[in-house]
């Protein structure tokens, strides 16, 4: 499922990823998809801190490494979510873990 990398506000835009892993890695055929409550159809895109673009595409699969943000008007920016070219992660799952809880890891190559 769908994972937000931060809390989710009534008011807020977020960065939406799948698969739900942290950190998120580009061979992983990583989707985001931008959220919020904003103008529907509009969303600007950034990534390493620069307007990408600007188009009607809430989601897509992402192809090359960096960080990404996404704007929608009304609601404002997404948090960033950082897309890592590493050859070898130790991942966690993309949500709030609270102490105790048993949490599944995952090593990559």
């Amino acid at each position: 499922g769908w994972c937000p990398l931060s809390p989710a506000g009534a008011q807020t835009t977020q960065l939406l990823v799948e698969p739900p892993w942290m950190p998120t890695v580009q061979w992983d055929q990583v989707t985001v998809t931008c959220q919020g409550s904003g103008t529907a159809g509009v969303t600007i895109w950034y990534k390493d801190g620069q307007r990408w673009w600007q188009e009607r595409r809430d989601q897509f699969l992402v192809t090359a490494s960096g960080t990404y943000q996404c704007d929608r008007p009304g609601t404002g920016l997404s948090p960033s979510v950082s897309i890592l070219n590493d050859r070898l992660v130790l991942q966690v799952p993309a949500r709030a873990l609270l102490e105790g809880q048993t949490v599944t890891l995952r090593c990559r190559v």
